[in-house]
């Protein structure tokens, strides 16, 4: 995926997520990364620029159709469940809305996609229930279920918005190990591979840095001001990523 959403050239030049990467999306507060999730999520259109999705130009918002078989799920920073449903009325929201499944089959696939972020015997519960850890884990469950009846062309691409924001290091380190175990390198909590081909992770932390992406792109004032492996981001001699780097 290539993004120019805030009209920089730069943007052009420096792929946002190749397909298979992990990629990480660092900088400072207000400089544009989790605008740049939602542009690419098709949440937001871009003031200027283009999106390219696979190699295609993407026209617009999320509804378009030129673009089939690829799913892109966004996690989002506070998790953003529905407080008046319960985890599997949450995971299962997209399904009981628009597939033709019954309940029951979309019971079964809420089951097994909980087991697979590591979640069991929390259908009923309701979000306030839950820690914060566990409420990223049912968000990311509710961003990769799926209707199994239809043909996928594409695995996924998905979307990480501070996944580790707000949790103590132990919550971290189970999220951070989550979101590699759901790549299509890893393999879930159940021991099946992941389906996840490619994500992109807006993050301060440096742990999340260091255990969960490949790739990092900083961006600073709007821009990309440095880009590199994640063993290179302590090395570098950008003073503005030094800077970073160092806390």
């Amino acid at each position: 995926m290539c993004t120019s959403p805030l009209g920089t050239s730069m943007y052009c030049k420096a792929s946002a997520s190749r397909h298979g990467e992990a990629v990480g999306i660092i900088g400072p507060s207000g400089t544009g990364k989790s605008t740049i999730l939602k542009v690419m999520a098709g949440l937001l259109a871009p003031d200027k620029g283009e999106v390219f999705i696979c190699g295609k130009k993407r026209q617009g918002l999320v509804s378009d159709e030129d673009i089939s078989g690829l799913r892109i799920g966004l996690v989002f920073q506070s998790a953003a469940l529905f407080d008046s449903l319960n985890v599997r009325e949450n995971v299962g929201f997209l399904l009981y809305e628009n597939s033709k499944l019954s309940e029951e089959r979309i019971g079964e696939l809420v089951t097994e996609t909980l087991a697979a972020v590591g979640l069991k015997g929390v259908e009923e519960r309701m979000p306030s229930e839950l820690s914060g850890g566990m409420k990223k884990r049912v968000a990311l469950a509710r961003s990769i279920i799926n209707d199994d009846t239809k043909e996928t062309i594409e695995p996924e691409a998905l979307l990480y918005d501070e996944p580790t924001a707000g949790l103590d290091p132990i919550a971290s380190t189970v999220v951070e190990d989550l979101i590699r175990s759901m790549h299509v390198t890893g393999k879930d909590a159940m021991g099946k591979p992941g389906k996840i081909a490619s994500y992109a992770v807006v993050t301060h932390q440096h742990s999340t840095i260091r255990r969960a992406v490949d790739r990092l792109l900083f961006l600073h004032e709007g821009k990309i001001v440095w880009e590199g492996m994640t063993e290179e981001f302590t090395t570098s001699t950008n003073p503005i990523v030094q800077q970073f780097a160092s806390g």
